[in-house]
């Protein structure tokens, strides 16, 4: 779903007296590796961006140019990780809560409803609605996901210089067969998510 059709929801809910809204989304939830991102958006309402959509149908060269558009004209964004050690300690799940919070807290402007991708409530500060695969059907959340991809794709490139071994920058932590391969010749490094190694064998 692009363009008109990616505001559907939004014009709707907009049209029931929920203004302004903001999308929020995250990336790196199945990773080995590799903290998780979230990021939250408030677009100018019908805002056309070309090729808009979920994040994971995009090409990185897509991805790139939408996130230099989605921060040019968003009229408010945040992003923000939960690092491994905090995944470790709230598992994953709140791990993510706790990266959409923080990325939320950073937009520092009035929402009416927060949308979020998914169907568990991360606890923010508004009234939020989940929308499961929001990240193909609305256009903030569809842009939450390229910012919240690209942010967390760009860190993992910079700790593929530090740890050259892992392939970091071809699967970006996820657990690809050559990453498999490189965890059983190097053992983790600081990086890796013991509570996602421990079904290795």
């Amino acid at each position: 779903m692009t363009g008109p059709a990616l505001w559907a929801l939004e014009n709707e809910l907009a049209a029931q007296g929920f203004s302004p809204l903001c999308g929020v989304d995250e990336a790196g939830r199945g990773p080995l590796a590799g903290p998780v991102c979230a990021a939250a958006v408030m677009l100018p309402p019908g805002l056309e961006l070309p090729g808009l959509n979920d994040s994971k149908k995009l090409t990185p060269k897509r991805r790139d140019a939408l996130y230099d558009l989605i921060l040019s004209s968003a009229l408010h964004c945040g992003v923000a990780f939960a690092t491994v050690e905090e995944i470790e300690a709230h598992n994953i799940l709140g791990a993510t809560f706790l990266a959409m919070r923080r990325a939320f807290a950073q937009m520092d402007a009035p929402c009416a409803l927060a949308l979020v991708d998914g169907n568990r409530d991360p606890g923010l500060p508004v009234p939020s609605r989940c929308i499961v695969g929001g990240d193909g059907r609305c256009a903030d959340i569809a842009a939450a996901s390229v910012l919240a991809k690209v942010t967390r794709d760009r860190y993992m490139l910079d700790m593929a210089a530090r740890y050259p071994q892992y392939g970091f920058e071809k699967h970006k932590g996820y657990g690809t067969a050559a990453h498999y391969a490189a965890l059983r010749e190097y053992g983790p490094c600081a990086l890796h998510r013991p509570s996602f190694l421990k079904k290795m064998h």
